[in-house]
């Protein structure tokens, strides 16, 4: 099954979406990968679901990739007396650590670490920013805030602390058992939630250990600050816009998203746009034209992959959001200004032999008017090379692990075939040429680039470029 569009799409699975028609539907209306939301959901839920994705990938007979988004860390209020109370603008309003029930004065704050980071200025939104709170006075159990924006305040509402770094680590006890079931059931990628700095990659890399790809989402002001380093040391990216518009004014969301996205681009790394992208859609057939310019602007910008949250997961209309989507991405694609506005960023390829040879197919497939690009790989990093490059053709990726032809799936551009490995140049060839035709990338008499590494099955060798006619 060949997609008619580079740009992938992430379906979360939900109480929506969790039976074998409904994913299979998913899936042919254009979903490419899945994403497991583990705040939400039993662990039995979760086995029930992949193995669904891992018969349908049988039935198909193509890698389908699955996205275990962990929890992270909750910042909740405690327990509120008759289950609200009412917060009013200009009023004084206390956060404790006292486990006693909360009232129109004051509310337990459950998290020490909360306490630790706070400074008087410090704004404080609970609720996803329905009410709005600067602290005025503070020590490592209180602090005395000034209502800015009042409202209902319920048990156990979220808080947000914009613009403070919390000395939290990304993973909970919930998270590490969650990895640990995940990582045991195959998932390809783990989303890792509240990432605000490089050290908190260093102990999912160390849990995870290689068996999966690590995802940082950004989603929390001070991740900006270190966004260099934050991709750098991450397999992919997600722009994840539910919390990062919340702890930052909602109209520099879209500009740090494009910074985002260009961050990745320029390193290479996949980046996935997610979060919202058409709401409406979870109670109505259609989405707004305003969602349909979200979805459009990211697939203008170059992003790899495009995600649905709560529209396949619990909406009324799982099958219509996908195929929504799908054409939308399509559409957009095939816009006259598409290809100007993606080549406008272009990275510069680095000063290496695998840099060199899969810039050099994008350029050379486009002179000779080739009908796609094969690229041969064991660990992925030539196809995502070549994915750097948003050439003008489609990249037909062809590996002998299904490891790594499942976590390309969300990748750009990237068509993946898990096929054994070849042992010399003409089985390469010939190779190439065979699935080329097959997979309907091109046709007897078409011309086709071919990349690989010698020596053969030696990862991170790619060293070698071809240019084949396609044979009956």
């Amino acid at each position: 099954m060949r997609r008619r569009r580079k740009a992938k799409i992430i379906a979360t699975l939900g109480p929506a979406s969790s039976d074998a028609a409904t994913i299979k539907a998913l899936f042919e209306a254009g979903a490419d990968v899945f994403r497991l939301n583990f705040s939400h959901g039993s662990h039995e839920d979760h086995r029930k679901r992949l193995e669904i994705i891992r018969a349908l990938e049988l039935e198909a007979g193509r890698p389908i990739g699955v996205l275990l988004d962990l929890q992270g860390p909750k910042l909740r209020v405690g327990e509120i007396a008759g289950g609200e109370a009412e917060l009013v603008a200009g009023k004084r309003y206390r956060f404790d650590l006292d486990e006693m029930a909360g009232d129109r004065v004051r509310a337990p704050l459950p998290h020490p670490e909360v306490f630790a980071a706070l400074e008087p200025g410090t704004l404080l939104l609970l609720d996803d920013g329905k009410l709005r709170l600067q602290v005025e006075a503070c020590g490592k159990d209180y602090a005395e805030a000034l209502v800015l924006a009042g409202g209902p305040l319920r048990d156990h509402k979220g808080v947000n602390v914009p613009g403070a770094v919390l000395p939290l680590s990304p993973l909970t006890k919930k998270d590490r058992a969650d990895l640990r079931f995940g990582l045991d059931l195959g998932v390809d990628w783990v989303a890792l939630s509240f990432v605000q700095r490089p050290e908190d990659l260093a102990e999912a890399r160390r849990l995870i250990a290689g068996r999966a790809a690590v995802m940082s989402k950004i989603e929390k002001p001070a991740a900006l600050e270190r966004l260099t380093e934050l991709v750098e040391l991450s397999d992919a990216v997600m722009v994840a816009r539910g919390d990062l518009g919340v702890e930052m004014p909602a109209e520099e969301v879209p500009g740090r998203q494009k910074d985002i996205i260009r961050s990745c681009r320029l390193a290479g790394k996949p980046v996935v746009v997610a979060t919202q992208m058409l709401d409406s859609m979870v109670h109505a057939p259609a989405p707004t034209r305003a969602e349909a310019s979200d979805v459009a602007t990211a697939v203008y910008d170059g992003a790899d992959a495009v995600m649905l949250s709560a529209e396949s997961a619990a909406g009324d209309y799982p099958v219509e959001s996908v195929a929504m989507m799908d054409r939308i991405a399509a559409s957009t694609e095939q816009d006259h200004s598409y290809r100007r506005l993606l080549h406008a960023l272009h990275p510069e390829p680095e000063a290496t032999a695998a840099d060199a040879i899969t810039a050099a197919a994008a350029q050379v497939a486009a002179t000779i008017g080739a009908a796609a690009i094969v690229s041969f790989t064991m660990s992925g990093s030539t196809a995502i090379r070549a994915a750097r490059e948003r050439p003008d053709v489609p990249i037909l990726v062809l590996t002998p692990k299904m490891e790594t032809a499942r976590r390309l799936a969300l990748l750009w551009g990237a068509h993946c075939v898990h096929t054994a490995d070849v042992s010399s140049p003409q089985e390469m060839v010939d190779k190439a040429q065979r699935l080329a035709r097959q997979e309907g990338f091109a046709s007897t008499g078409e011309k086709i680039v071919v990349t690989a590494g010698v020596p053969f099955g030696t990862p991170g060798t790619t060293n070698l470029l071809r240019i084949a006619w396609v044979e009956d």
